[in-house]
């Protein structure tokens, strides 16, 4: 018969050797936040589209400070872009993130607060997602589709929250770096033109809540650049649903 403090000393000893597995098995989907390596090997949640068509992301939004901004240069060129919603920010401007709507961009889902999944578990990973997701759905009028995790940070956990939520997630293939201080306009433009081919997927952000204060600025200088420079390779642009892309859950 085995003693208590012999049992006791078995469940903690098996605990101790199941806390690593547990949070190797957590943090796994992380490998995806390699850009080369995810877009070689994920080019679904890289964004992969139609080799012809670029998509236009922004993140952090809506702010009623910056998105404006965006809103009329993208309208002034007849684009429409994917917006990255944060459920925290628009809930304090819930009548631009409806404009923005109404004006044809794609509404998608960055989550409630801009913190990274990596530090949260399943429960509050789905409980963060489900709030921000219900929230842009009363405002807009319709639930999201897409997601894109802060920081571009999957966990198994949060591919489960998606998977029940009715979620695709979906990375980037180029970004600018622009929420740095010290990037100018001319260092996002060329970060991007770096990794710029068609049927991909580039990052930029409409909002300075979690970059450098007015980085915004330098995004919004450089965005006509970028839209002549895609022109100039004969690539056309538009949000995500016209991207021709493919979710890893078998498609859209």
């Amino acid at each position: 018969m085995t003693t208590r403090p012999r049992l006791t000393r078995i469940v903690l000893r098996a605990g101790a050797l199941a806390l690593p597995a547990l949070a190797i098995a957590h943090a796994a989907p992380v490998v995806s936040c390699f850009g080369p390596l995810r877009n070689r090997f994920m080019p679904a949640l890289s964004g992969q589209g139609r080799p012809d068509h670029i998509a236009l992301t922004f993140d952090d939004g809506p702010d009623h400070l910056s998105t404006p901004h965006f809103l009329r240069l993208l309208d002034s060129r007849k684009i429409r872009a994917t917006f990255f919603l944060l459920g925290s920010m628009a809930v304090r401007s819930p009548q631009l993130a409806r404009d923005m709507s109404d004006a044809g961009h794609e509404i998608a889902l960055h989550g409630w607060a801009h913190r990274p999944l990596l530090l949260r578990g399943p429960r509050a990973t789905y409980d963060d997602l489900a709030r921000a997701r219900d929230t842009l759905a009363d405002i807009t009028g319709a639930p999201p589709r897409l997601f894109r995790p802060p920081y571009g940070v999957m966990t198994t956990g949060t591919h489960l929250a998606c998977r029940r939520l009715g979620l695709t997630p979906v990375l980037w293939t180029a970004w600018g770096e622009d929420w740095r201080a010290r990037a100018t306009p001319r260092t996002v433009h060329d970060t991007v033109a770096r990794d710029l081919r068609g049927g991909g997927t580039v990052l930029l952000h409409d909002s300075d809540c979690t970059s450098a204060t007015g980085s915004w600025r330098t995004t919004l200088t450089a965005l006509p650049g970028l839209l002549d420079t895609c022109a100039e390779r004969g690539l056309s642009i538009g949000p995500l649903r016209d991207h021709g892309w493919q979710s890893g859950a078998g498609g859209r």
